[in-house]
């Protein structure tokens, strides 16, 4: 359930922030809320990194073979670019 918070911020402050979210495809609601989430966990072992709506609607849309290993497949592709 959300609910309303009246902020009182600096002007320039709020239209940076707002120019931030907007390039970063968010709100600022959204921008405020993940920050007081990062700043509530207490616990670092159990902390579950902040995703976007926009990039968890993206989560399930590539389909790759049982057996891909991202890993492996990102150890590779290092050691090519810094071969080269």
């Amino acid at each position: 359930m959300n609910t309303k918070l009246t902020l009182s911020l600096d002007k320039s402050v709020i239209e940076e922030a707002k120019k931030f979210a907007s390039e970063k495809g968010s709100s600022l609601s959204e921008l405020v809320e993940n920050y007081f989430k990062l700043l509530i966990e207490k616990d670092e072992s159990t902390k579950i990194p902040v995703v976007s709506k926009r990039v968890n609607r993206l989560r399930g849309i590539l389909k790759t073979e049982n057996n891909f290993d991202y890993k492996e497949i990102l150890e590779q592709e290092i050691i090519k670019k810094h071969h080269e």
